[in-house]
């Protein structure tokens, strides 16, 4: 009996360790192809990091034909890479279970560019003959750059997903995705201004996480595994080695290269799009109910949202970030 008992234990912990090395499978949908502004996850994934906290990770990438979001919902993954909080504003008003779990972006990367000394200010874009905006655009910060700015709609052009009109157009303007648009307008040798919309009062936080709240209720470990270990590959890719992010976002998006990651990168730090606000004192992914409701009474008063269409308290649970976690990786890096 006492072999029997011992070969019984030696099989259970063998068991135990064969299920914690296997890890719970977890799959993470993302917004677009891989590219810089998803660093930190293909960096969690390439460098053991999720692996670490007992994850097995595979990330689905967004693109062209894609469209993850509804995959969320359907229950063929367990997390999404959201953009900004009007969608999941949206979720909530519509009764879909979804909740944000954590903010990687701070700021917003939806600008406007200009030709270099063209005009003088965000508030001189509004003397543009032309401004080219998608349709998506018009029908959200457009009207709130209406409301508080005096921007016009008779400005208005269509946007055609290129630069053509732009580098022909001295005058000409148009939407942007910060870390993209400016650089391959630079990359056509044209000097250009960028005005970020966070800068000016679009608060939204921007490429956050979201999973069902089903998740939040059944496997609540599994998202704070989730959130933590993203944020420490979030901390490494920015301040540590990120040579495996590199390779991994690569090898899922060839037309990338070490330089044009580096553009992109060093873009989003001088833009502060990551490690800014509460992120500086609360942690990568940080998010406050008292900015998302702000955030909300902008989408309100700019006519985006109704007032009283949603429960703010369904948008978001913040239980899962704020703890200062992974500091000690950008600490350590600076004291390097």
């Amino acid at each position: 009996m006492k072999t029997l008992s011992i070969s019984l234990t030696a099989l259970a912990a063998s068991l135990a360790a064969s299920a914690a090395f296997a890890g719970d499978k977890v799959v993470f949908g993302t917004n677009w192809l891989a590219q810089g502004g998803h660093g930190g996850f293909y960096q969690a994934l390439a460098d053991g990091t999720y692996e670490k906290y007992g994850l097995e990770v595979e990330i689905r990438q967004g693109g062209p034909q894609v469209n993850n979001r509804p995959m969320l919902i359907a229950g063929k993954l367990d997390f999404l890479m959201a953009g900004n909080l009007l969608l999941s504003f949206d979720n909530v008003r519509n009764g879909i279970p979804t909740t944000v779990v954590a903010a990687i972006f701070q700021k917003d990367p939806q600008a406007l560019i200009a030709h270099e000394g063209v005009y003088e200010s965000w508030e001189d874009l509004t003397t543009a003959p032309e401004i080219l905006l998608s349709k998506d655009g018009q029908f959200s910060y457009w009207k709130w750059m209406v409301e508080d700015f005096g921007f016009r709609d008779e400005q208005v052009r269509p946007y055609g997903y290129n630069l053509a009109q732009f580098l022909s157009d001295e005058k000409m303007v148009q939407q942007a995705y910060a870390t993209a648009e400016p650089l391959y307008a630079a990359a056509e040798g044209a000097d250009v201004a960028t005005y970020l919309m966070a800068d000016h009062g679009w608060n939204t936080y921007a490429t956050t996480i979201e999973t069902r709240q089903q998740m939040i209720d059944e496997n609540p470990d599994v998202v704070q595994r989730f959130v933590e270990a993203s944020i420490e590959g979030w901390y490494t890719f920015l301040y540590g080695d990120h040579t495996a992010g590199y390779e991994a976002i690569i090898a899922a998006n060839p037309e990338l290269t070490v330089e044009k990651l580096d553009a992109e990168m060093a873009q989003m730090a001088k833009l502060g799009i990551i490690d800014s606000g509460d992120a500086v004192e609360l942690g990568i992914g940080a998010m406050t109910d008292a900015r998302i409701a702000d955030f909300y009474e902008t989408a309100v008063k700019s006519g985006i949202l109704e007032e009283g269409a949603l429960d703010l308290t369904k948008v978001a649970d913040t239980s899962f970030v704020n703890k200062r976690h992974g500091i000690e990786i950008k600490t350590a890096a600076e004291g390097n």
